[in-house]
């Protein structure tokens, strides 16, 4: 099986290697730090101005149309540079609304396309242990919002939020003005710096079309998980290279501290569990790019996805010593995103107790189901 990128993608990847790392120094990064500022607005136009904000965005709405493969090539380069900016929850929010609602928000999905337009959106609350607190309820021809979703990302300063509400007919992603009346927010900052917002609703009218169909709710998800482990992919796969560079400086005893064979292991252990992150990630991406189903294979990486940020994060974070919790030493924004992506995702164990609710009820699993002759039988 052959997991190489086409040249295309690979020239996507060091297009947007160079640019993340041409602007994401650790000196460009310690500035941003102390700047306090919601995203990096700088990088974030340049992105615009290379096309990567539209990348997967569809032609017909002003993007470049192409894949999760091609979108997970920008995100592993901006994983490795911890840029803060809005990639994958502005496309993936404009590409869920051109899926499930394209004729009704063409010209919004267009302004998002040429980022007239700044989109987001909250899918947290799906691993949250309190549930969905935010109600969808029918009102005439219209619907109301109540409750409230937590840390929104970039929640205070998009222009449209794609949120998660509960209604009698299941779990709808609704399109949301933050601006709107009876919206109320109150910003604040994650522990990796990314500007987050609580989205409190009351009584918020929203159209028939901002409400999209529960199919959306698992499409975009699945996405969402492949952006998210995207991204924790080229956080981890850089925190190891860092790590190793410092392990081969570093002397203890007269040595080295990379030739120990407690740490040789160790770094092993984390190679190990970033190259199963890869595998199942490549998998949920082909498949995703074919337009196959991927519940199993989207919960497989979301959990292998969490458990490499817990354990890479930990480990070198670990084998860095003292230095390694020293915030004028550039490793710890690594062990941050990793903590951070994982939350997001939902944790470990949150994540294989879902998976192991879907494989209690479905005895079918492997790629050979998907085959034509195998269609009738599932």
């Amino acid at each position: 099986m052959d997991f190489s990128l086409s040249e295309d993608q690979r020239a996507i990847a060091e297009m947007a290697d160079g640019l993340f790392r041409d602007n994401c120094s650790d000196e460009q990064m310690r500035d941003y730090d102390l700047a306090a500022k919601p995203f990096m607005v700088d990088v974030w136009q340049t992105c615009v101005e290379t096309g990567l904000q539209a990348l997967a965005i569809p032609e017909e709405f002003g993007g470049s149309g192409l894949g999760m493969t091609e979108l997970f090539c920008v995100l592993q380069a901006q994983g490795a540079s911890l840029a803060q900016v809005p990639i994958w929850e502005h496309q993936l929010a404009a590409c869920c609304l051109a899926e499930f609602a394209g004729d009704a928000h063409k010209s919004l999905i267009e302004q998002a396309a040429s980022a007239e337009l700044l989109l987001s959106v909250a899918m947290t609350s799906l691993n949250s242990s309190l549930g969905i607190d935010l109600q969808l309820q029918a009102a005439g021809a219209d619907f109301t919002l109540h409750g409230q979703v937590g840390a929104v990302a970039y929640g205070a300063q998009a222009d449209r939020l794609l949120v998660l509400a509960q209604a009698d007919t299941g779990l709808h992603l609704v399109l949301l003005d933050p601006k709107a009346a009876g919206v109320s927010l109150v910003a604040g900052v994650a522990n990796n710096g990314v500007a987050v917002a609580d989205v409190q609703c009351d009584s918020v009218t929203v159209s028939s079309a901002d409400v999209l169909p529960v199919a959306a709710t698992e499409w975009l998800e699945q996405r969402a998980i492949a952006a998210l482990s995207s991204l924790q992919l080229g956080v981890s796969v850089e925190q190891m290279a860092r790590t190793a560079e410092y392990l081969k400086e570093r002397e203890q005893f007269g040595r080295a501290i990379g030739t120990f064979q407690a740490v040789q292991m160790t770094m092993a252990d984390c190679h190990i569990a970033v190259e199963a992150l890869r595998s199942s990630l490549y998998q949920l991406l082909y498949r995703l790019d074919a337009g196959l189903a991927s519940p199993s294979e989207a919960l497989a990486t979301q959990y292998l996805s969490c458990e490499a940020a817990h354990f890479v994060g930990h480990k070198t974070q670990h084998v860095h010593g003292g230095v390694g919790v020293d915030l004028t030493y550039p490793i710890h924004r690594f062990s941050y995103w990793s903590r951070h992506l994982s939350m997001v995702l939902g944790s470990a164990s949150g994540s294989l107790e879902r998976l192991g609710n879907w494989l209690a009820n479905n005895d079918k699993l492997g790629w050979k189901y998907d085959l034509e002759e195998n269609q009738n039988n599932r």
